[in-house]
């Protein structure tokens, strides 16, 4: 979870350029609207998410009404710091009147004029960041992204960029609006554009700066409505020329679109040509292979599509009760992939630094148009709320599997190298689905979804059969936030939700490295962890910002979030009437550095304060204080109005004297209200500043109490000293001492626990008990004259002193038998020598063989007397 250390810094403050270029330049008497400005307010309030900030690395392109501002925030910041600087050492030193900060070139940021004609609702720019797409409400302009050089050229004019109008006959006010615009992930060199209007019309356009007409119709355009009720691929399912009279259907009103979006370039499986469709209503769609006529695939897309599809219909073969339906669309994915592998892909130069593109054309069959999936079964969904709010969608957000390298690399000696991000992860994809009121329901994409297309005309018999298992989604988790999507720099199960007035941080991290363990490491009790997984509130959510204003025309625009070494773990975001900035502490990064040799002039950085105080916003006072008055404009109306005989004249009861003091009754009502309010907010404002100074001084004061502990300055006079250490020491030593009293507490604890337990013995422990009370009996001499037993049997006891009686009779006849052998035996009679030594050899066996078992019996003894 983010830890925020700072907000809005002091050059992104009045009356510094970093503040301005978010605001516009002429402060007009009435609210200002959701835009900037009011030429276009009845359209401006409508529902939609507001994204009128997008980078390009440092640089970001904000929106104030129908001009863009365009500025490198390194640049502010180091303008900034360079003046702070200049103003500490006074007057301006000699030699530095060439200073670039200082000059009369462009000081970072530069004023876009565009050709729209309503205020701009979103920035979006593309994976190559050289185009940006402009949206109104009702039209897309496409741009050429100018060169990072001219933020500092010589000249400080607004400039014009070449536009492109998308559409001119088919993205206009006469026509429906535009829910949702995106750069296609397998669009050639990112030049592919996906424009989805409200009437659930999908358009592909591969744009070419070459060929205006590119710019004029889509390659592909689906009416979602028409293709919802396909039987077959052979059907038409373009979209209505304008002027076609329509008739009313339901699916006008349920297929009205809130948003879509695809998953990143870098998924698993056939995520990156997915097009998820989320409907107002509640209703998801998605709809798969969705590709251009040119695409161009990462690496690794192709070969797992293709061991993916192939297990699949080998599968399928083998299986005896396999449906028709899931046959067909097997053979239908082997002759979509069959034709892109007789292919040989073409190379396309990418912008520089970036590595030549392979490009492929969109297979013909079964179909350049794919099948709706959905509406998809929300399994868990949340119990319906009393609030129409929360069954309306207002976007969507999905995160797809994880590339499975193992898996596509098994049986290869080389190792297939992918991003660090796109390797971790869920197996699973992840759609997150927000509603108009700020629920998030996070779904599990347990079945996944792949290609699929209607059957052919020529197949009758499968081309009325309904699905028997339709799509679904599992709800893992449902929260309650704000409005608004932004993706994580850190990590795509990251993203801050924006609403009117607040930022909230939502991180799934927690549970989904669980999840993938569970689902991968099948064990006993897997069921009841990924239950309490589930039940869990295992997701992070953290309202980083709160704005308390009571003007609802100012919302927040869709947070950026950037990070970069000199501005570090930066989220923005704006109103009309200013930015507005978190500064995030920077996660932890580990490198290895045992590859890497330390430079002998390497200096390292110092090390970075510890932060104890609590980051809080800067107070800024209302926008209403700084805001003109409107009665001098009124005045000037009624100057030159029907009334303006009445201004030169004394004061009379008349209908028009009441008419004007009615109307100026109005405006003056209405200011002094908004300056009532902001004037309560300061006087709140000065009271709190007093508690927080009054909380600043306690907790001084704490600190200063412990510093004078440590040092020892809190003793008075006649009293000995405590050093530091023996503090310390003293801590450490009633701590163990805690620590050793806490463990005979435990160890008394179980002791009473095993004395109380009434456990029966088992069957190894009742055997070895009646072994030794066999043995004791055995060694007892005073009970072995009782036992029956005994009686029949000997005892060890017995045996053993019979087996030194016999050790004695054997050698006592060993003696008798060597004295005879002496004297019966002549000297002149020789025996052999080899009799001679068989027979002491077979002598000392016999005694060798007495003298063991004596000491076995010996040793049997002892240890049974000490058991």
């Amino acid at each position: 979870m983010p830890k925020v250390i700072s907000y809005t810094p002091a050059w992104l403050s009045k009356p510094n350029p970093g503040h301005e270029i978010f605001t516009s330049k002429i402060m007009s008497t009435q609210p200002a609207s959701s835009n900037g400005s009011s030429a276009s307010i009845k359209r401006s309030a409508k529902p939609g998410p507001r994204r009128t900030i997008a980078r390009r690395g440092t640089e970001v392109f904000i929106a104030v009404g129908r001009e863009i501002r365009w500025a490198d925030l390194v640049y502010l910041k180091e303008a900034w710091e360079d003046k702070q600087s200049r103003n500490s050492f006074g007057k301006e030193k000699e030699g530095d009147s060439d200073n670039q900060y200082e000059g009369d070139h462009a000081q970072g940021y530069r004023t876009i004029k565009t050709q729209v004609a309503e205020d701009i609702r979103q920035l979006i720019i593309s994976p190559h960041a050289n185009y940006i797409a402009i949206l109104t409400t009702h039209t897309v302009h496409v741009a050429i992204l100018p060169e990072p050089s001219l933020l500092t050229a010589a000249d400080t004019a607004p400039m014009k960029l070449k536009y492109y109008t998308l559409g001119p006959t088919t993205h206009v006010t006469s026509q429906s609006g535009i829910a949702s615009a995106l750069w296609h992930p397998l669009g050639v060199n990112g030049t592919c554009l996906v424009t989805v209007t409200e009437d659930a019309v999908v358009r592909l356009w591969e744009l070419s700066i070459a060929d205006r007409w590119s710019f004029d119709r889509p390659t592909l355009a689906i009416d979602l409505k028409k293709l919802a009720d396909g039987t077959s691929v052979d059907q038409d399912f373009g979209a209505s020329i304008h002027g076609t009279s329509k008739g009313f259907s339901p699916d006008s009103f349920e297929m009205e679109v809130a948003s879509a979006c695809f998953a990143g370039r870098g998924s698993g499986g056939w995520s990156p040509m997915t097009l998820w469709i989320a409907m107002r209503e509640g209703d998801v769609y998605a709809l798969c292979p969705l590709l251009p006529e040119k695409w161009s695939p990462p690496p690794t897309l192709i070969p797992s599509l293709s061991v993916s599809i192939v297990a699949k219909v080998a599968a399928l073969e083998d299986e005896q009760g396999a449906s028709p339906q899931n046959k067909l669309l097997a053979q239908q994915q082997l002759q979509w992939m069959s034709e892109i592998d007789n292919q040989e892909p073409l190379h396309s130069e990418g912008p520089p630094g970036e590595p030549p593109a392979e490009v492929y054309t969109r297979p013909g069959k079964p179909g350049r148009v794919p099948k709706l999936q959905g509406p998809f079964d929300l399994h868990l969904a949340p119990e319906e709320s009393e609030d129409e709010l929360d069954g309306l969608l207002s976007d969507i957000c999905v995160i797809g599997p994880k590339m499975d390298a193992d898996e596509l690399m098994f049986g290869e000696e080389d190792d297939l190298e992918l991003d660090e991000v796109d390797q971790e992860g869920l197996s699973v994809g992840i759609v997150c689905l927000l509603t108009t009121s700020g629920r998030l329901s996070v779904c599990l994409d347990l079945d996944g979804v792949e290609a699929q297309w209607l059957p052919k005309a020529k197949e009758k018999r499968l081309r009325f059969v309904e699905d028997s298992d339709p799509p679904s989604l599992l709800t893992f988790e449902v929260l309650d936030t704000s409005r608004g999507l932004s993706h994580d720099v850190n990590s795509r199960y990251s993203f801050y939700i924006t609403n009117t007035s607040s930022v909230t941080f939502i991180s799934l991290t927690p549970w989904v490295f669980r999840l993938e363990t569970e689902l991968n490491e099948a064990s006993a009790g897997t069921d009841f962890r990924i239950g309490l997984l589930a039940q869990g509130q295992s997701s992070l959510r953290e309202r980083l910002l709160t704005q308390n204003s009571n003007d609802k025309s100012t919302p927040l625009a869709a947070s950026a979030v950037i990070r970069d070494p000199d501005l570090g773990y930066f989220l923005l975001t704006a109103t009309s009437h200013g930015p507005i900035a978190l500064t995030f502490e920077a996660p932890d990064i580990h490198f290895d550095l045992d590859r890497r040799s330390r430079s002998p002039t390497y200096d390292p950085e110092p090390d970075k304060p510890l932060i104890f105080f609590e980051p809080r916003p800067c107070y800024e006072p209302a926008h209403t204080l700084e805001q003109s008055s409107a009665m001098p404009a009124f005045i000037e109306r009624q100057r030159h109005g029907k009334y303006k005989r009445l201004l030169q004249e004394e004061v009379r009861l008349s209908p028009a004297t009441l008419t004007i003091i009615t109307e100026a009754h109005k405006v003056i009502s209405e200011e002094t209200h908004r300056v009532g309010t902001a004037a309560a907010e300061l006087f709140r404002r000065c009271v709190k500043l007093q508690l927080d100074l009054k909380n600043h001084i306690h907790k001084a004061r704490d600190v200063a109490t412990r510093i004078k502990a440590i040092t020892g300055d809190d003793v008075e006079d006649g009293q000995s000293v405590i050093a530091a250490n023996e503090k310390v020491e003293k801590r450490i030593h009633a701590a163990k001492e805690r620590q050793t009293a806490l463990n005979n507490r435990i160890e008394d604890v179980r002791r009473k626990a095993t004395r109380g337990s009434n456990r029966e013995l088992s069957d190894k422990e009742k055997a070895w008990i009646d072994e030794v009370q066999t043995l004791d009996h055995k060694t007892d001499t005073k009970q072995a004259g009782g036992n029956a037993l005994a009686k029949n049997s000997e005892e060890p006891w017995e045996r053993f002193n019979e087996v030194k009686m016999l050790k004695e009779q054997l050698l006592e006849q060993i003696n008798d038998m060597e004295g005879e052998d002496e004297v019966a035996t002549p000297h002149n009679v020789k025996v052999p020598s080899e009799i001679r030594k068989a027979k002491i050899a077979q002598v000392m066996g016999l005694l060798d063989r007495e003298s063991a078992l004596v000491e076995a019996a010996k040793n049997r003894l002892e240890r049974l007397s000490l058991s």
